[in-house]
């Protein structure tokens, strides 16, 4: 018997497990798959094991992620195997932390209530160390595994040329860095939904 399909949704930086993208996925696979969208620790060696936990625990068919989340969902499929939608991923996020020091407000809810962060020079550092060794798990047996997709009206992130130094299946969409509920159920969920269906069983 077919065990259910289970996608693990991780957001990006200034969003939480409430965001636009997160619900559109769970509205538009309602009773054809379960999504979790937990809302990630800012600090992100913490949100990797967190990551890491949750998929001990879940274990998800696949993982799903957008901007920052995309760039710790490669981290965490690439060293497990597991197979990842990664949603204009931005690898290199002290570029984008290093120009937004300060105090700064969620975009969406977190369960927790704490709606403020602070980016400081000890957070982009933290993020220095892993985007240096973010691409230490990639293997062959994983290349096409793990797949790109990148909004044609990005504005932050331009990281295909370096995505596809590592993996072999891109994909375009229409759209802007955060992809709006239309977008979300016209690419990202028949994506992740195929991804299941090729790497799910296995």
């Amino acid at each position: 018997m077919n065990m259910p399909i289970k996608i693990l949704f991780l957001h990006g930086f200034f969003a939480s497990g409430s965001c636009v993208p997160a619900q559109a996925l769970r509205h538009c696979l309602e009773g054809r798959a379960q999504v979790l969208s937990p809302d990630l620790p800012l600090h992100p060696d913490e949100a990797l094991d967190f990551i890491r936990h949750i998929c001990h625990e879940e274990h998800p068919t696949v993982i799903v992620g957008n901007s920052n989340g995309a760039f710790l969902a490669q981290m965490v499929a690439s060293e497990s195997g597991m197979p990842a939608l990664l949603g204009n991923p931005h690898l290199e996020m002290t570029e984008f932390l290093n120009c937004r020091r300060g105090t700064h407000q969620y975009k969406s809810p977190r369960a927790d209530g704490r709606q403020e962060l602070v980016i400081d020079q000890a957070l982009i550092d933290e993020f220095a160390v892993l985007q240096q060794h973010q691409w230490d798990k990639c293997s062959e047996q994983n290349r096409d595994r793990v797949w790109g997709l990148f909004g044609e009206k990005d504005t932050l992130a331009h990281y295909e040329p370096l995505f596809l130094e590592h993996y072999t299946r891109s994909f375009h969409f229409p759209g802007a860095h955060t992809p709006t509920a239309e977008e979300v159920e016209q690419y990202y969920a028949p994506l992740a939904m195929k991804l299941a269906d090729e790497f799910g069983g296995e």
